[in-house]
């Protein structure tokens, strides 16, 4: 999935604000899980799309379970451009 299937609605850019904040956590796993101030993210399919569509990542890809997510150089493009707007 490229970026651009990857539909940045209201959630998908609070997913993003958080974890350019430094509040979330993500699994290090194939469909990597969202965690947001330690609770589950509740639209897991919005989180496994920023993943795959290259918006966020795992900070530490050889670790095992919950690591701090980042923002790819995409995901920091897409919050510079809603914050322009």
């Amino acid at each position: 999935m490229s970026g651009s299937d990857v539909e940045l609605n209201h959630r998908a850019m609070a997913m993003l604000k958080a974890v350019a904040a430094g509040r979330a956590q993500m699994s290090v796993s194939c469909e990597p899980d969202l965690f947001v101030d330690g609770f589950a993210c509740c639209d897991q399919m919005t989180a496994h799309a920023l993943a795959h569509g290259g918006y966020i990542r795992a900070a530490a890809e050889k670790a095992v379970g919950r690591v701090p997510a980042e923002l790819t150089e995409a995901g920091r493009a897409a919050l510079d451009i809603s914050l322009a707007a």
